[in-house]
């Protein structure tokens, strides 16, 4: 199980509730939206202002950790 820039919100959300906590430390508390839901990672990180990258290989480090 990884992430990537064009994984959905709403597949992120369902995969680990550790992977919800990342994205609202970064500033994204709009997880829950029903319009974030079918947003690619990417799209939500370029609406936040946010580096895709980063915030792709802080969720895949979280997940191997596990």
């Amino acid at each position: 199980m990884s992430v990537d820039k064009d994984t959905l919100i709403g597949d992120i959300v369902r995969m680990d509730q550790g992977l919800v906590m990342i994205l609202m430390n970064a500033g994204m508390g709009c997880v829950g939206c029903p319009s974030a839901q079918a947003e690619t990672l990417e799209q939500a990180c370029m609406v936040h202002g946010m580096r895709v990258d980063s915030l792709v290989d802080e969720m895949n480090t979280y997940l191997a950790s596990k």
